[in-house]
C-alpha cells in the first residue's frame, strides 16, 4: 500500500529583505506519523512550519492538505481544517485560566474532570492547575505544558511544535521528553516538531534535515541518527545535560 499523503509542500519559495529563506522546498508528510524538522540555526526551520501553519504566505509554490490547495487559505481556516500549533513562546492570556483555553482548544465545553484528564497527560497536578491563570506567574515549562495540553484537547489532524525546548529549565525539559512520547503514542494525526534535541529527535517516525533554506536530507529515524550522528553528541545546538 502507498503512503497516505497528508500534507504536500510544493517548490515553496520565500523571501524576507531580498534573502531567500526557504529554496524550493518540496515535502510530502504521511498521516499518522511523528516528524522531526531539524538544522542548524538560520536554516529556515520555523519559517516552514509558519508557512504550514499559514500564518506565513509563500512567494511562491503551493500547498496542498488532504488533496486540497491551502496555499491561499487563512490561519482560522487551517485551524477548522484540524491544524494545531504551539508556538516557541507561549502566548499569556490575561484574565484566562487554564480550565477555560482547553474549553477553547475542545471547541466545546468539557467538564472539569475532562480538563484534569488532559492536564494529567502532559504531567501537570491537575487540581493545582485547572483554575490557574494564564499569565507570568507560571513558569516556561508549565506554561509549555498546559500549551501541549491543548494540543491535546484538540487532536489535530496536524499538530505543529516549533522548538518546544526553547526557554525551559533541565527538569522542565526532561518532564517534556516523557510528555511527547506519550503525545507519539496518543495522538492520532501527524505530529511536526521542530528541534535539534536529540532526545527529541529519538522520538521521531522520520527526521528532516534543512540547510539553507532547503530540505538536504529526509529519512527514518534510525538511519538517521546513524548515518548523520555517528554516536556523537548532537552537532546541531547539543542536547540537555543530565
Amino acid at each position: 500500500m502507498g503512503m497516505i499523503r497528508l500534507l504536500e509542500l510544493k517548490d515553496i519559495c520565500f523571501f524576507r529583505e531580498n534573502k531567500k529563506i526557504l529554496d524550493h522546498v518540496n515535502l510530502c508528510l504521511e498521516s499518522d506519523k511523528f516528524y522531526v524538522i531539524t538544522g542548524p540555526n538560520g536554516s529556515g526551520k520555523s519559517t516552514l512550519a509558519k508557512i504550514i501553519m499559514g500564518i506565513e504566505k509563500p512567494d511562491s509554490g503551493r500547498i496542498l492538505f488532504d488533496g486540497v490547495d491551502i496555499t491561499d487559505m487563512s490561519l482560522d481556516k487551517r485551524a477548522e481544517l484540524g491544524f494545531g500549533f504551539a508556538f516557541q513562546q507561549p502566548v499569556c492570556f490575561k484574565g484566562i485560566t487554564v480550565y477555560d483555553l482547553l474549553n477553547v482548544a475542545k471547541g466545546k465545553k468539557i467538564t472539569k474532570e475532562e480538563a484534569c484528564n488532559i492536564l494529567s497527560k502532559v504531567g501537570l497536578c491537575a487540581l493545582e492547575y485547572v483554575d490557574r491563570e494564564i499569565n507570568k506567574t507560571l513558569s516556561g515549562g508549565e506554561l509549555k505544558r498546559i500549551e501541549i495540553a491543548t494540543i491535546i484537547a484538540k487532536n489535530p489532524k496536524f499538530a505543529i511544535f516549533d522548538e518546544p525546548e526553547a526557554g525551559i529549565d533541565l527538569w522542565s525539559f526532561k518532564n517534556l521528553i516523557r510528555v511527547f512520547k506519550d503525545v507519539r503514542s496518543s495522538l492520532s494525526g501527524t505530529t511536526l516538531v521542530i528541534s535539534h534535541q536529540e532526545r527529541i529527535l529519538n522520538i521521531a517516525d522520520m527526521i528532516i534535515l534543512m540547510e539553507s533554506g532547503k530540505i538536504a536530507k529526509m529519512d527514518t529515524k534510525d538511519h538517521f541518527m546513524t548515518g548523520f550522528f555517528s554516536g556523537k553528541k548532537c552537532c546541531l545546538g547539543g542536547d540537555m545535560d543530565e
